[in-house]
This record gives C-alpha cells, structure tokens and sequence, in this order.
C-alpha cells in the first residue's frame, strides 16, 4: 500500500535521509557539500592558521571542466522512428513528434541543462532532471501547457528503494522543495486546502542542517510520486498538511530522469569523479603552503652582527651613523645565505598533479598542454585520452534518450489537440491539427536513437550526398535536389519543377529520336 497521509510521507522521508547520512560509507550531505567547496575553490574551510597563507592550486576544477567540455562537445541530437515501418499516419505521426521535441529543446534550454547535468554528476556522483507540465502556459494558441525542465540536486531526490538505481522501477520517488511559507500557502489555497489547514503550514529547519539566514521562513515541501492502476499518481505535503491531495499525472513513467557517474552496487547514489582525489588536492595545497612559508622566511639573507661592538643595534638603512665601541675598523657585520629548499619538493608537486591528472584521463595532451609541433600526434592522444569518458558518455546518452521518453509520455497525457507544422518527404511545411492522445491509441513503440547530433546533421547530410554524385551512385539530379534540406535551398520546389521538365523533355525527344531511327528502319 502507497501511503499518502502526510505523517507517513514524513516518517519516509526521514528514513530515506537517515539512508543517505550512511551510503557509501559517508554521509551523503557532507560528501557533495565538500567536493562543491572543492570544486570552485573553496579548499582551506575549518583549517585554524590564521599566520598561514592558504594558496589553492585547482587542479579538480581543471579535469571536471574537461569532462563537461569533452562529453557535451557536439550537440545531442534524438531520432524518432518505428520499429517494423508503419504506414504514412504513423510517419506523419512521428515528424510531428519529433518535431515537437525538438522545440521543447529549444525552449527548455535542454542543451545548456545537459552542461549542468554532467557538472553535477561528476562533482556530486549523480545528476537528476525533472519534467514539468504547466498547464497554463501561454502557447500562442487555444490549447494551453508546455513542458519545463528543472536540474535537481541528488541531496533533493529520494527513491522507494535506495538499493536500486532505475527510477522507473521504484514503488515511490519523492522529491524536496524548499520554498516560502506564504508561496507553499498560496499553492495550497490554490489546490483548495481548507485555511484551517492552511494555517498549519509553518517555517521548519533546513532538513539538511544548512539553518543560514536565507532559509529562515521556508517550510520543506514534499511532492511524492506513485504507480497506481497503471499510471502515476502525485501529492504534496508540507510537514503535516496536504497542499496537493493525491491526482493522477495520466503519465506511465515517472517524470524524472537519472543518472550517475560511476554506479555503486545496491545503491541509487554513485561516486563523483571528485570525491577519491580530494586527498591529492590537500596535499598539494599543504605543499605549496609549506613552499610558501620557507620562501618568506629563509629566501632572503640575514645579516649577523657583534652585539659588544654595535651597542645600540645595528642599522641598515641608507646615509645613517652608526655608532660603535672601539675601532671603527674593527666592527663585525655579516651576511649569511640560508640553506635552500630541497628541490624535491616541487618536483613532488609537479609529480602528484601529473598523476592525479593521469589517473583521471585528463593528460597534458588532453588539456592542450603541449607544444603543436606534430599536430597529428596531440590529435591521435587527446582520442585516445578521451576514450575512458566514453563509459560516462554512453551513461548521458541514456539519460537523455530516458527524458526524451518522458517528453513523448508527457505530450500523450497533457497535450490534447493542438495546430502542428512538420516538413513531409518533399520539403514542403505542412500544417493541421494533431491530437496527441493519438499516441497512445496507435501504440507505436518509439525507437529513440541518441548521438551526437552531426550523425543527422544537414552539413553531414549534404557531404553525403555530393560524394554519392560524384561517385556517380545517384545520377537522377531530380533525386539529388529532393534530399537536400530546404533550408539551404529556398527555391528548392523551382528548381526540382524545372529538372523534371528538362528531364521530361529529354525523354520525349528520346523517345522521337527512337521512333525516327525504328521508321528508318523500316523503310529500308
């Protein structure tokens, strides 16, 4: 039995906190709020040495950014097709969905998301992104609702069952909000929760410890999500009162996508990239500090003098008399060299940061630190460095092929009958109305294909199929014309008119060449 009276979605709650203060042999809070401080910098909070200089030599924040960079390169595209064919509904079915995905990319920022998302899996071991239907947005037309995208924190996200990390297989996902005590009020006046209820809505602590002055006046919100009878069902509570009593979404999946950047056995949270080498960057740092205070106190000579001679102190500065016991010629004042640094100490650093880096796959090569004398080789090993990400690219792929299915089961409850637009086979726009529910009566079974998006690109489209003239295995220019993306060719329809004339015209005097050489023929 799902429960959904707000005393147990609290008792929940607190379980599933109690589970991430012990996962993975740590507690969940303190491990993502470390490497965050790691991360951007903030490498020397609660060290007592206030007399210390504290340098900072990022390395981490390096790598990571290299990660990022290096997965969400290329664009990500989503191919949409049928498994089996389908006849020219079906077809037209499926550009008018894939073109509505692609607009709900472009509107959500989907792609700048995705940079957020292997951020924080790399620095907090797991990344999560939910799909949000708002029913009122304005769409320029009578059908209102369009689909948002959030990026959740992994400390926000709690699972049914901790010990498996597909979210679509889990009894219950609950998510955490903190918001304003007079916003949670507003919605749950919205949702009409009666204002004696209302009034039990009050300001709690952070659930995390946090208690800063910003999170003062906030309650915690709880939006728990559900199976039931086939589909998915969602509340939300705010300590003991409904805001949100239980509705059903009409989704089949859960509206959340996740994934992590190393997975761990039997248990949803993975281990970030940064977590490991947190131990490499405090030696580092406690190094060069250490450099730092030799420099300052042993880099520059001393001078040593005879206290007998010099009874009131020696000076050195420019033009004073100095005065002295005994002969002048006699004073003793001397400058003595400290003993220098060991030189293995840089060369330890120099050390440490090369194999951290190493260990990461992230080498000099990777990072452009190197001279482009042989152009070809920092090519080949900078391939070749980028190939243990591949593991961690496949991870994202599939994250975003698990939200795209979200999408389309997000447009088959929600959307309802909408005007649409969509290129047919010739390149042409066409326009009508599309009733999305249309999904589910056809049970189509969606084949989502994902990849960097240059593997459908036009530019690649377009290289292809000159190298197919050029090899002479398309020799119809009618054929040639017709595969080229319109938006290259706006005169396109012309165009291919005026080569089918010329074609046809060609055929016809062909034909009465051929019937002149047959009477020839003949007549002989």
């Amino acid at each position: 039995m799902i429960k959904t009276d707000p005393a147990s979605i609290l008792a929940e709650y607190h379980q599933a906190q109690s589970y991430n203060t012990e996962c993975n042999g740590g507690n969940l809070y303190e491990r993502v709020k470390q490497n965050e401080d790691f991360f951007v910098g903030n490498q020397w909070e609660g060290v007592n040495a206030p007399d210390l200089d504290k340098p900072v030599m990022n390395i981490l924040k390096r790598v990571i950014s290299y990660f990022v960079s290096s997965i969400v390169s290329d664009d990500v595209g989503a191919e949409l097709t049928l498994f089996g064919g389908a006849d020219d509904q079906s077809q037209a079915a499926v550009k008018i969905v894939s073109a509505q995905i692609a607009e709900i990319i472009e509107n959500t920022k989907a792609k700048a998301k995705n940079r957020d998302i292997i951020r924080n899996a790399a620095v907090d071991g797991d990344a999560c992104i939910y799909v949000n239907f708002d029913p009122e947005a304005e769409t320029g037309q009578i059908a209102k609702g369009t689909i948002e995208l959030e990026v959740l924190d992994n400390t926000d996200v709690y699972f049914g069952n901790p010990q498996v990390w597909e979210i679509q297989r889990q009894p219950w996902v609950m998510i955490q909000t903190r918001k304003l005590v007079e916003e949670a009020r507003e919605e749950a006046r919205a949702n009409g929760v009666p204002e004696s209820r209302i009034a039990g809505i009050v300001s709690d602590e952070d659930p995390n410890g946090i208690n800063t002055e910003l999170e003062q006046g906030k309650v915690t919100v709880l939006t728990k999500f559900w199976r039931q009878d086939g589909a998915v069902w969602f509340c939300k509570t705010a300590g003991q009162v409904v805001i949100k009593p239980p509705e059903n979404t009409g989704y089949r999946l859960y509206p959340l996508a996740w994934m992590s950047w190393d997975k761990i056995k039997n248990s949803y949270h993975g281990q970030a990239a940064v977590t490991g080498l947190i131990p490499n960057q405090i030696f580092i740092n406690k190094l060069f500090a250490m450099c730092m205070e030799h420099v300052k106190k042993m880099a520059f000579p001393k001078v040593i003098y005879n206290r007998q001679i010099f009874p009131n102190g020696y000076s050195n500065r420019v033009g004073e008399a100095v005065g002295v016991n005994g002969s002048p010629s006699d004073a003793v004042a001397k400058g003595v060299e400290m003993p220098d640094m060991s030189s293995q100490v840089m060369q330890l650093i120099d050390k440490v940061m090369e194999y951290t880096r190493d260990t990461m796959g992230a080498s000099d090569a990777a990072l452009g630190n190197v001279n482009p004398d042989n152009t070809s080789a920092i090519i080949a090993v900078q391939k070749a460095s980028s190939m243990p990400l591949e593991l961690q690219r496949m991870t994202f792929y599939q994250f975003v092929e698990d939200y795209i299915r979200v999408f389309v089961d997000v447009m088959r409850a929600r959307y309802g009958l909408r005007e649409v637009s969509y290129e047919n086979e010739n390149g042409e726009t066409v326009s009508g109305y599309f009733d999305f529910s249309d999904i589910d009566r056809m049970r189509w079974k969606l084949n989502v294909n994902i990849g960097a998006s240059t593997y459908w690109s036009e530019i690649m489209q377009m290289q292809t199929l000159d190298n197919l003239m050029v090899k002479k295995i398309i020799t119809d220019p009618g054929l040639y014309l017709e595969s080229i993306p319109s938006q290259y060719l706006p005169n396109k329809q012309k165009l291919l008119a005026h080569v089918r004339e010329q074609q046809q015209a060609a055929e016809a005097l062909q034909a009465a060449q051929g019937m002149m050489v047959a009477q020839q023929t003949v007549m002989q």
